[in-house]
């Protein structure tokens, strides 16, 4: 009996995804539960299985290609006496099977070798491999496995890759480019990009799922809300040499004393005494929505994007609680590990470009909040210490602050108070202390 298989219900807030490897091919025969597809949102990168045990009839979805829940993804000819799992319909009639679709950007022939991977046959691999694979260009199915089981590891792929490297590959003939959804403000009239190739070779990458994201929250954000950025600096040192003081025993209780841990607790000190940073404009009802919880997010640079998770309820945890929770929620952001209730709720963004370098950038609020924290490089820095009559130069630490908000629910005035408020709190640790 032949049944369609739908993109399944992804969860709060996700309603497609993009087609990133296909997995089996037509006349395949599967089992319940063996990945056929891999799927990423803008919050991970999935494995999606086989809802029944039969055989490949039709597959309807290619690489590259954007899916919305529903949407029929792949048929099957099941087994007699198959269970049906949520997703799949029985067809009142075969489908018509379509040829193979052919998978972009693959290595169409090992050098000088056949595939060790039967045609028919799943290739056994993490996530994590397949994705390797894909950013350098390498079949799985023609790369011989040494791991365990016939797994193919990361170490197989970027071996494959350095001898396909050594192999002169045919030109071929230069692809018709698909018509692809342009990622565009609202109300921005479409605007030619030129012949992009008429002064060189170029290369196009496609705009994946996290990435497509972010260009269209980014452009959302910027569109809707007049950005206006307040800069000023902190002294640290003494907050550092508390830091440093109790590391140690952090670290002994699992967690990481780094500096954003108090940058988180001072901002959320601080939006108790400015609750309108903690705050949402509602614009057709003409209306300011106060939110008196604290969400803080963190944004996290990945190999995929710009990801920003949630510590939530951050008034009622601890330094010590956040030292413990901030590492790992970074790591699982970073392995694609997160839950989606991870990323949801937040009120206020923290971002922190300093590990990387740079005194000063231009963070873009996190729509529909109302303000970020960027956070600079922090870096000793010559201060005059005393008054007028008695005066010496003396090294400190100076940590870069700055803060971008939505000049329609606040103003500068308020940005500098806010602002202030978190300065104090970084340059007295013992104060710090005290408001949490």
């Amino acid at each position: 009996m032949a049944v369609e298989f739908r993109l399944p219900d992804l969860g709060e807030g996700i309603h497609e995804g993009e087609i990133v490897e296909v997995l089996v091919a037509v006349g395949d025969k599967v089992v319940d539960g063996q990945p056929v597809l891999i799927v990423e949102t803008d919050k991970a990168t999935t494995e999606i299985p086989a809802p029944v045990s039969g055989r490949v009839k039709d597959i309807r979805v290619r690489p590259g290609e954007t899916v919305k829940v529903g949407d029929v993804l792949m048929t099957f000819e099941e087994e007699a006496g198959a269970r049906h799992r949520k997703g799949v319909e029985v067809s009142p009639e075969p489908p018509v099977a379509e040829a193979p679709v052919s998978v972009e950007g693959r290595i169409e022939a090992a050098p000088g070798g056949t595939p060790p991977t039967a045609a028919g046959e799943t290739v056994a691999a993490t996530p994590s491999t397949r994705r390797l694979a894909r950013e350098l260009g390498v079949d799985l199915r023609l790369v011989s496995p040494s791991g365990p089981g016939g797994r193919v590891t990361p170490e197989d792929v970027r071996a494959f890759a350095a001898e396909k490297a050594r192999v002169p590959v045919e030109p071929r003939e230069k692809p018709v480019p698909e018509e692809r959804e342009e990622v565009r403000s609202p109300e921005v009239p479409r605007a030619s990009i030129g012949d992009a190739d008429a002064f060189g070779p170029i290369e196009r990458v496609p705009l994946r799922s996290v990435r497509k994201a972010t260009a269209k929250h980014m452009a959302l954000a910027w569109s809707q809300i007049p950005h206006v950025t307040h800069q000023d600096a902190a002294d640290i040192t003494e907050l550092d040499r508390f830091r440093r003081r109790h590391k140690a025993d952090v670290e002994k209780a699992g967690g990481a004393l780094s500096l954003t841990v108090f940058v988180l607790k001072a901002v959320v000190a601080a939006l108790k005494d400015h609750p309108r940073f903690n705050a949402t404009l509602d614009n057709e009802a003409g209306e300011i929505i106060l939110k008196h919880y604290y969400h803080v997010g963190v944004a996290v640079d990945t190999d995929r994007g710009l990801i920003v998770p949630v510590i939530r309820d951050a008034d009622s945890k601890s330094l010590v609680e956040i030292a413990g929770e901030l590492p790992v929620l970074v790591k699982r952001t970073r392995e694609g590990k997160i839950d989606r209730d991870d990323m949801a709720g937040g009120t206020f963004t923290i971002t922190n470009i300093g590990i990387l370098g740079g005194t000063g950038f231009t963070p873009i609020v996190n729509y529909p909040q109302v303000a970020i924290l960027g956070l600079g490089r922090a870096g000793l820095q010559p201060v005059v210490a005393g008054d007028e009559e008695e005066n010496e130069i003396v090294p400190r630490l100076v940590l870069p602050l700055i803060l971008g908000f939505d000049h329609r629910v606040l103003d500068g005035a308020d940005a500098a108070r806010f602002l202030n408020a978190v300065i104090h709190m970084l340059q007295d640790p013992e104060k710090l202390l005290m408001k949490i």
